[in-house]
């Protein structure tokens, strides 16, 4: 698989706007138009009566009648003929199978498929969605990226003769331990062996080959940096070692880049496994379901919370020939590696009794899981002891390619877009993405069945399997700017699933006008653990119905915090206190490990295929697009109480919360002069932009009755076809009301320092990645204490919602 691909003819499925004729320079020209538009209207009265005032047999025939209703009001799309939406919804809840998931999955984890090498997969999505009758391209983006040629991790000791720190020579050392950096082949495993396996390593990692003393950070976030820099512990010119875990990988390395460290090593604890490891009597991976010692997360070390998509090409797609800009403001400048638990415990061992222990910085600092193998988590530095480290690695500019398929629908300008990213780490992946895969082509698999008996959807469908996702985004970022005029208009909303089935646990994460179309999809999807013990509950039953704030870490991110559409993500993936240990970016995240741990049988790749399909047909099918825009403003109501709370009690924010301690109070007696007028003046803006929300509220719930009112009306089968059409002209109108709702927070300008951020209510945590913040300006500029610039972000906000409430009107 790979290699550079002549696939550049370019997105026929995407109409492109015409271009509009030049005004009339004359007189005639005017006259002729203004008889052509009298003629037009008596046609469209003839038409309009013919169709819904004349009683009897229509003038028309019936197949242009048919085709002008649906091409001005969308009427075909709501009449009695079409398949109601509950035998669709039948078909989707019938037709995916463990067996063709099984199938799907198997081919995926079949070999490498690491971004920008793999063609063969691409083609076979395109070939598998034409197959089941759905037209297809493949979209080809030039992208920067790297890969591996060689790394080493050595710790050393610095001979009684020789020098300390960064500067020692290597007749000076004395080699104590060699790091394998590999995960072992396992017999049982038979990916895990293959010749063409992929390396650990870390994606946009930067070269270097570093010698030094090194300290232990924890998890590596701002928060532990802090930590360590309160109690004077020196990180310049230092290798950090840190666990996974927290925040986005790139975002340990941005840190300790920002503070002077040359280099960094993540590794994987066995203390953030819960209760599923070997010291609780569990045997590890490939005999039992703990972690396997040796195994290693792979991933992209880009700053993801500040700029996602190709790092030389930020707010334009990465077309063939295009600009490229100095990446290093997106990636690091200092070399990075992951390690496995097992080559982490020499480096940990070597620091016990040096410098500060876990128990002096209390938190979460003594978590790990490592004590029982005799390391005691000191951060050290260790006199005399240094780690040599090194990365090489290329980079170079490389095709990626999108799979589009587009399932055209009656409504032109209203699309439903669904997609999952095909690349992995490694040559399995059967968790991280392909599970997702497998569960994308059962739904094709089910739409086209669909269109084989007749079926055109009320709005078109895009589905999308994307490239270079792990990188950063990288395929589904490139082609929402590529598309953003299309998207601008035309947009509904974007689901993804990024992994279908990795446990038995639903996660999900949305914007809030999502939140009732997943509530009724899952309350129809039964629960496959429920089923294997013959009890009659739906995944809705089982699920704890936490819906998280949509963040960062996947194809959402420029959909929702670049364009403002409401998106959608889920995953059998939260934690399972009884279930296996996932091998995240690890080559065990294998097939032969799905199919023994991750879900045998492949129930919860069926199950994540119906949910997803349910979802799909809700949005493109029903009359009145099942937002719920109450929601929504309870949600900004609820997000705007937190950031008040925090002012006035000093709440202290948990441990993926940004760095910074909040207490902030009036009451505390701490503020004085400017400082204390301006922090008085926000506590005024913030009751005025909570009145204002209020406002919305309102709004909203009455909106939303209406639309129910509309809704019900045009189900009635006794409707006069007068009113139907009247009605059906409201429920257009307050479609294009839903879907330029989310709009309304969008900021030209963007975020401060992160401006392809245009979301002004949701957008991934500054130094998290991962988690989402909500009215990330107003709490970053309050973290910084800058209350000139939370007044500022204030009133922006405040305009969003003024914005809103217009949209709503």
């Amino acid at each position: 698989m790979g290699g550079r691909s002549k696939l550049s003819e370019r997105r026929p499925l995407l109409p492109r706007v015409p271009v509009s004729d030049p005004a009339p320079r004359y007189p005639h020209a005017r006259r002729f138009r203004a008889v052509v538009s009298t003629v037009l209207a008596v046609v469209l009265v003839f038409i309009l009566a013919q169709l819904f005032l004349v009683p009897g047999p229509t003038y028309l025939p019936q197949s242009v009648a048919t085709t002008f209703a649906e091409w001005v009001f969308g009427y075909e799309w709501s009449s009695e003929n079409r398949t109601p939406l509950e035998e669709l919804e039948n078909v989707m809840l019938s037709t995916p199978d463990e067996e063709h998931a099984k199938a799907w999955t198997q081919y995926y984890t079949s070999g490498p498929h690491l971004a920008g090498k793999n063609l063969s997969q691409a083609l076979y999505t395109k070939d598998r969605f034409e197959e089941f009758g759905i037209p297809a391209e493949i979209v080809t983006y030039e992208i920067y990226t790297n890969y591996p040629l060689s790394h080493r991790l050595a710790l050393l000791k610095v001979c009684e003769d020789g020098s300390s720190g960064a500067s020692v020579s290597d007749n000076d050392l004395e080699l104590l331990f060699e790091a394998s950096l590999t995960e072992p082949a396992l017999e049982e495993d038979p990916t895990s062996g293959l010749d063409n396996r992929i390396p650990t390593f870390h994606g946009y990692s930067a070269n270097g080959n570093v010698t030094s003393e090194y300290i232990w950070a924890n998890y590596g976030t701002h928060r532990d940096y802090d930590d360590l820099l309160r109690k004077d512990v020196n990180i310049t010119g230092k290798v950090v070692l840190c666990r996974y875990g927290k925040i986005f990988r790139g975002l340990k390395v941005k840190r300790a880049q920002e503070l002077g460290a040359i280099g960094v090593l993540i590794y994987s604890d066995p203390g953030d496994d819960g209760d599923m490891t070997e010291l609780n009597g569990h045997e590890a991976y490939p005999k039992g379901p703990a972690r396997n010692r040796y195994s290693v997360q792979r991933g992209s070390v880009q700053f993801l919370s500040f700029a996602p998509g190709d790092p030389t090409t930020p707010g334009r797609p990465s077309l063939p020939g295009a600009p490229r800009d100095d990446p290093q403001r997106y990636i690091p400048s200092i070399p990075s590696l992951p390690i496995s638990y097992d080559d982490a415990l020499p480096l940990l061992k070597a620091l016990n009794g040096q410098g500060l222990n876990a128990s002096d910085l209390g938190g979460n600092w003594g978590t790990g899981g490592l004590y029982h193998e005799g390391v005691k988590y000191n951060v050290g530095p260790a006199p005399g002891i240094v780690v040599n480290m090194v990365n090489e690695v290329e980079y170079d500019i490389v095709p990626q390619w999108d799979v589009i398929a587009r399932i055209e629908g009656y409504i032109k300008d209203e699309t439903v877009l669904v997609g999952n990213h095909r690349d992995a780490w490694v040559a399995g992946g059967a968790g991280d993405p392909n599970s997702g895969s497998s569960a994308l082509l059962e739904m094709a698999r089910t739409f086209g069945k669909m269109l084989a008996s007749g079926w055109k959807p009320a709005r078109t469908i895009i589905l999308a399997s994307w490239d270079g996702e792990e990188y950063g985004l990288l395929g589904s970022t490139e082609w929402v700017e590529d598309n953003a005029h299309y998207l601008k208009k035309n947009a509904l909303a974007y689901i993804n699933v990024d992994m279908a089935a990795r446990s038995h646990v639903l996660k999900t994460s949305a914007n809030p006008l999502l939140n009732d179309v997943l509530h009724g999809a899952t309350s129809k999807v039964p629960d496959p653990d429920s089923v294997a013990k013959g009890e009659n509950k739906s995944i809705h039953d089982v699920w704890d119905k936490r819906i998280a704030t949509i963040g960062s870490g996947s194809d959402y991110t420029a959909f929702q915090d670049f364009m403002g559409i409401p998106s959608l993500d889920m995953s059998f993936g939260g934690q399972d206190k009884n279930g296996p240990v996932y091998h995240y970016h690890s080559n065990y995240d294998s097939f032969h490990w799905m199919e023994k741990f991750g879900d045998p049988g492949f129930h919860y790749h069926t199950a994540m295929a119906k949910i997803w399909g349910l979802i799909t047909l809700n949005l493109a099918e029903n009359i009145i697009v099942p937002f719920n825009a109450t929601a929504y403003a309870h949600a900004l109501n609820s997000y705007l109480a937190r950031i008040v709370s925090l002012l006035e009690n000093g709440d202290q924010p948990g441990d993926e919360d940004p760095p910074h301690p909040m207490k902030f109070s009036h009451n505390h007696g701490h503020d004085h002069g400017h400082d204390h007028d301006h922090k008085k003046h926000l506590h005024h803006r913030l009751k005025h932009l909570n009145q204002t929300i209020q406002g919305l509220i309102h709004k909203a719930t009455h909106f939303d009755k209406h639309a129910a009112y509309i809704r019900t009306e045009l189900h009635r089968s006794d409707l006069p076809k007068w009113k139907k059409l009247l009605l059906i002209l409201k429920a257009r109108r307050v479609n294009q009301q839903y879907k330029n709702l989310d709009r309304a927070f969008l900021f030209h300008e963007g975020l401060d320092g992160r401006e392809l951020f245009k979301h002004v209510v949701f957008a991934p945590g500054l130094w998290t990645g991962y988690s989402g913040d909500t009215f990330p300006g107003l709490v970053e500029s309050v973290q910084d204490r800058n209350w000139t610039n939370a007044i500022r972000w204030s009133r922006i906000i405040e305009g969003s919602v003024h914005r809103a409430i217009a949209v709503l009107h």
